[in-house]
């Protein structure tokens, strides 16, 4: 399992991923310092996934039929470009139409470049061992995840913005230089005709399999869409707006606290990935629903946190309890559902179908953080409301994929 260009490519994420998440969590946040806005906050929020939607299946394309080590090389150089310019530029034009830009052009690299680095697990490491690589790989982005936001969050109270910008920009340079000596075993596929007619023959060749030979695929897909705008999208608008605006911290340590709490959220995942890699061959693909409705569950808590008075260190000590248990859970749901994936769908397809399956669930994000930021300015004092209604439909949701899951199994 750990061949050299294995570990070049978990080194790489690394890196990469740190630099993603520092500034991920610094942009959102620092248009809701400025504009105060929970509103605007969803909206950009959600608009920032229009790309990654859109680039996700043309990633998937690009994964089949280019070296996937060159698309990793140029997405993480062009990603410190963009830093660079939002450096040159911030201060100099409008900030909500300059961070939408950002977030804009951050989440299309991202949806382009992560089918590349999903793609190449199956070809760099034996089916046996598939399950441990996603693990692994899931471990990475996770650990990014969790030192990212805690550094972000005590430079970003303390100094601002711009460290940030400058860390990001050095972490995406030095992966692509990394990556340039990663060897990934590629076949060039012969060309059928122009960019547009291969592409759009790839689309419909993906999910015609997704549809008709493994429909279980779509209904996953479907069903996962679902609760990322349920369950997820929450997660996104709701956590830095119920830490930054309704506990009572002042601006600079509800900032820092905020980013402790996407540290604790990643460690959940850290854990999960863990876990995920641990116990491989335990975890069984007909009780993967169990790992929905646990999930879903573990919003109860955040909503009594905020619907009852208390010191609001207790609220934010029961939030962050809340979030370790639901990252934990569903990075061990997701790493489950990506390896099934992997392992049922053929070699050449393979970049396809996932990038497409990525997208059906991407889109459902962007529809739910416009609607949650849009719920948290009118309900206000009653946001406890909208984790209790989740919960109820997350739980729903979960409970109708039992089925799809004993099918799953006995097709493993």
């Amino acid at each position: 399992m750990w061949n050299r260009n294995f570990i070049m490519v978990v080194l790489g994420q690394i890196i990469s991923l740190f630099g993603n998440a520092i500034l991920r969590f610094a942009l959102p946040l620092y248009l809701l310092n400025e504009t105060g806005s929970a509103a605007l906050f969803g909206v950009v929020s959600a608009c920032a996934f229009i790309p990654m939607i859109v680039l996700s299946p043309i990633g998937g394309i690009f994964a089949d039929r280019v070296n996937k080590r060159n698309i990793m090389v140029v997405l993480d150089f062009s990603t410190s470009l963009l830093v660079l310019a939002i450096i040159i530029l911030l201060g100099k034009m409008n900030l909500v139409v300059l961070l939408l830009c950002a977030l804009f052009a951050l989440y299309g690299i991202s949806g382009a470049y992560q089918p590349a680095v999903q793609a190449s697990i199956p070809v760099l490491l034996p089916g046996e061992h598939i399950m441990q690589g996603n693990a692994v790989i899931n471990l990475v982005s996770s650990f990014a995840g969790l030192i990212g936001p805690v550094i972000g969050g005590a430079l970003f109270g303390f100094y601002g913005i711009m460290p940030i910008l400058y860390v990001s920009m050095f972490c995406f340079l030095l992966s692509a230089i990394m990556e340039i000596f990663i060897q990934i075993p590629f076949e060039k596929k012969p060309a059928e005709g122009s960019i547009f007619a291969i592409g759009f023959g790839d689309l419909k060749e993906s999910f015609r399999y997704m549809y008709r030979e493994q429909p279980i695929i779509m209904q996953f897909s479907l069903a996962v869409a679902a609760i990322n705008m349920i369950l997820s999208a929450l997660v996104i608008i709701g956590l830095p707006v119920i830490i930054t605006q309704k506990l009572d911290f002042d601006s600079e340590m509800a900032n820092r606290l905020y980013g402790y709490a996407e540290g604790v959220f990643a460690m959940g995942s850290l854990c999960g990935g863990m876990g995920a890699g641990l116990f491989a061959k335990k975890l069984k693909a007909k009780n993967g629903y169990l790992l929905l409705l646990y999930d879903a569950l573990t919003l109860i808590p955040i909503g009594i946190a905020i619907m009852f008075p208390m010191p609001a260190m207790l609220s934010y000590a029961i939030i962050l309890v809340s979030c370790f248990c639901m990252a934990f859970l569903a990075t061990l749901f997701s790493i489950q559902i990506m390896s099934y994936l992997q392992i049922i769908v053929p070699i050449d397809l393979i970049g396809k179908v996932i990038s497409c399956a990525m997208c059906i669930v991407m889109c459902a994000s962007p529809i739910g953080q416009a609607i949650y930021g849009g719920l948290f300015e009118v309900l206000n004092e009653n946001v406890f409301v909208v984790f209790y209604a989740a919960a109820v439909l997350s739980v729903m949701v979960a409970l109708a994929l039992k089925k799809a899951f004993q099918r799953l199994e006995e097709k493993l």
